[in-house]
């Protein structure tokens, strides 16, 4: 059974990582990497709705791994919940949508370094009154939470805010996360849990329709993921140490979790 998987957290999300440096990268020599992504995490990766052009943190980060490692890049899209098992099968080479390392998901893939934290906040409608954090949503006995099956706040909802049974029927299923905010903007479920920086996002883009309440949930760093054995796992671990220790990633944080305004 696939584990937790979550979103992005802000500038403090690379604090963790000591610094580290590549004075020579490998040089793949212009391969093909076919890397897929869901485009549904914003601002990780996302489909702009001005441009209709697909952008975001990983795509700036992927795109950067590949100029300084000589390779070229073929994205792809897929649901998350074929994602790790597609990579696993060889169809793609790299899986990036801000996937949690976890101990389960290596003995289906091998992961980079970590390039990111996340933590979970409670996304709510701008006018829930009845409950304001995880205890008293589980006390309240009524309400839906909208959750991606086989992801972080999948199993958040499960065993840190309901009973434990994961055929709870308060939780209620969606394919992508979007289709979760959705649901919670049309009323159809009262609670989405994500991470705090694209929380911070649709609420401001919500015109107060929507607010993150409560403390965080958990913290959980996120990595690429490859076909077990891939040989392009060493030389982007190399770039994720060198992009750390030059700025770059610092400067990515800077750009999508300060200056973006989604939908401007």
């Amino acid at each position: 059974m696939l584990s937790r998987r979550m979103l992005i957290s802000g500038l403090a999300a690379l604090a963790f990582a000591p610094a580290a440096s590549a004075a020579e990268l490998p040089d793949l020599k212009g391969r093909t990497v076919v890397v897929v992504t869901e485009n549904a995490y914003p601002p990780l990766q996302f489909v702009d709705p001005k441009s209709g052009k697909a952008i975001g943190w990983e795509y700036d980060a992927m795109n950067e791994i590949a100029r300084r490692l000589n390779f070229k890049l073929e994205y792809q899209g897929t649901s998350w919940d074929a994602m790790i098992q597609a990579v696993s099968d060889g169809q793609y080479d790299i899986g990036m949508t801000g996937i949690t390392i976890k101990d389960d998901r290596r003995e289906k893939v091998d992961f980079s370094d970590p390039y990111m934290r996340s933590q979970q906040l409670m996304l709510v409608r701008g006018d829930e009154k009845r409950f304001t954090d995880a205890k008293s949503f589980g006390a309240l006995g009524t309400g839906l939470i909208g959750a991606q099956p086989g992801t972080s706040p999948f199993y958040t909802a499960v065993y840190e805010i309901l009973d434990g049974n994961e055929q709870n029927p308060r939780i209620k299923l969606f394919e992508t996360f979007g289709a979760t905010v959705q649901a919670l903007k049309a009323g159809d479920v009262d609670l989405v849990l994500t991470d705090s920086t694209a929380g911070d996002g649709y609420v401001k883009a919500s015109g107060g329709s929507l607010k993150l309440i409560g403390q965080p949930l958990g913290t959980e760093d996120f990595g690429f993921i490859f076909k077990k054995g891939s040989d392009l796992v060493a030389p982007v671990n190399a770039a994720i140490a060198a992009l750390k220790a030059d700025g770059t990633l610092d400067a990515l944080n800077k750009k999508w979790f300060l200056d973006y305004k989604m939908g401007q």
